[in-house]
């Protein structure tokens, strides 16, 4: 393969995951990890690439990008699925009985997973809190599942509660799980380009008794303006993917769990 159609490859995987690894991309095409590295220096140059350790994300994510949530829900969607279905079995084999959801498309997919496949009359009951109206709206419809609302000034371009007020009400709340979406997962820890939207997601992350943050590969190694917690706040990271070496040793150090769906 030329060195154009393979950029133009690797440019496709790109746009369509948002993310690639060199390491993959050196099996997948058959060439030397310097090769990819090269290749995605020229597409770093051309604008179509980031580079980020390990690999190369869309140029278009930056610390301050933060895409629209109709168009986050058709990224990876069943790289979502897949960790929406590993966080609902982790909750039955925990016994969780009362559970804080934060707002995102990997949550979501949590929240239809588990109306799908939470027991229905006579099984466990199930108390989830959020504040996101979309998902308080997807979880109502389970009879086992017992929803709490939590309000606030609803930010457009997330459909979460965020400010003051939403800060308060988690603040009172001591779940036996919290589940947190990212921006971004790197050694120095979980990030969201949002001031309000971070000090939502801290306030969730300090109300946990045990902190469970969901990031699909696009979200690994990727750093947004404000960190919300560092990786010793977190006691397990579920993902789509192995995260790259670098990422992989800051989590084990930090005595952080990674679960791969």
């Amino acid at each position: 393969m030329l060195a154009p159609q393979r950029r133009d490859e690797i440019a496709a995987r790109i746009r369509a995951d948002g993310r690639v690894l060199v390491t993959e991309l050196a099996r997948d095409l058959g060439i030397t990890t310097e090769t990819v590295r090269r290749d995605l220096d020229a597409l770093e140059d051309a604008g179509v690439a980031r580079r980020v350790h390990g690999g190369a994300i869309s140029a278009g994510r930056t610390s301050l990008v933060e895409p629209a949530i109709a168009q986050r829900e058709t990224e990876n969607a069943e790289g979502k699925r897949r960790i929406a279905r590993l966080a609902c079995r982790r909750l039955l084999a925990l016994g969780a009985t009362s559970v804080l959801l934060d707002a995102g498309t990997t949550t979501a997919a949590i929240a239809h997973e588990l109306v799908a496949t939470w027991p229905g009359e006579g099984g466990p009951r199930l108390v989830v809190a959020t504040h996101s109206p979309g998902i308080a709206q997807i979880l109502a419809a389970h009879p086992s599942i017992e929803v709490h609302a939590i309000g606030g000034r609803i930010r457009a371009v997330t459909g979460a509660a965020v400010g003051a007020q939403t800060v308060l009400a988690i603040g009172a709340l001591r779940p036996d799980v919290v589940i947190l979406g990212t921006n971004g997962v790197d050694p120095d820890g979980v990030s969201t380009p949002d001031p309000d939207e971070a000090a939502v997601k801290a306030a969730i992350v300090a109300a946990g008794r045990r902190v469970a943050v969901v990031a699909d590969t696009a979200k690994l190694g990727t750093t947004s303006l404000v960190r919300f917690a560092g990786l010793g706040a977190v006691d397990v990271l579920l993902t789509d993917t192995a995260p790259a070496a670098e990422l992989s040793e800051a989590l084990e150090a930090a005595g952080c769990e990674v679960q791969v769906a």
